[in-house]
């Protein structure tokens, strides 16, 4: 399977109303048509808000960070892909597709053991249709001008 690091993102509109910046993972044909990832990870994080939704510096920052290790992780170990990434409106989502749930788990938590406690809730299910992706990709896909 080909890595590759394409993103893209849409400044979308969450419940409130207020902005959330949909960043999605382009050029992963490969995982979501193999038939082998066949779980959805959802991983929220929900943060006090600026006033426009955004989350603070601090928070902000440990956010990148944690984004960076658990790409790092999923990188070497192919257990997982990470597809979308959703910030604002008060809350911080994650969202993977794996073929293990258990070894998701233990990479994932190798992944964060060096970064302070993170204010995490991981909800996982079946999603062989890879819904939620295809969903956020059509709703917000912008196409690279390369």
């Amino acid at each position: 399977m080909k890595y590759t690091d394409k993103w893209w993102s849409y400044p979308a509109e969450g419940e409130s109303g207020k902005t959330v910046i949909v960043t999605g993972r382009d050029c992963i044909d490969d995982y979501r048509e193999s038939g082998k990832y066949i779980y959805r990870i959802d991983v929220t994080w929900e943060y006090n808000p600026l006033p426009d939704g955004m989350p603070e510096e601090d928070d902000s920052v440990l956010m990148e960070q944690a984004t960076d290790a658990l790409s790092e992780a999923f990188k070497k170990d192919r257990v997982a892909v990470m597809t979308g990434i959703y910030t604002g409106d008060g809350r911080r989502d994650w969202v993977f597709y794996t073929k293990n749930l258990k070894i998701f788990s233990l990479v994932f938590n190798k992944a964060l053991e060096s970064l302070p406690t993170i204010p995490i809730v991981i909800d996982a299910e079946e999603d062989a249709g890879w819904t939620e992706y295809l969903h956020m990709r059509e709703e917000t896909f912008v196409p690279d001008e390369d």
